[in-house]
């Protein structure tokens, strides 16, 4: 299915948040998750079910100062 990832489309095939994450290599406990606007808790995203050109965002903290 196509998702719009951080603002980029992508051809993507998991069904839940939480395998887009493994999916694309995000790991940790400091990610913020988004769907279409929507904040989806970490203990929410493995029964977060995606569809279709969902809006997804993810955030993970920088360094720096």
């Amino acid at each position: 299915m196509t998702l719009i990832v951080n603002g980029e489309k992508q051809e993507i095939t998991a069904a839940t948040l939480a395998d887009l994450l493994s999916a694309l290599d995000y790991e940790g406990e400091w990610l913020a998750t988004a769907v279409n606007g929507e904040l989806v808790h970490r203990e929410d995203r493995a029964a977060f079910t995606l569809g279709e050109s969902d809006r997804v965002e993810i955030l993970s903290p920088m360094q720096g100062g």
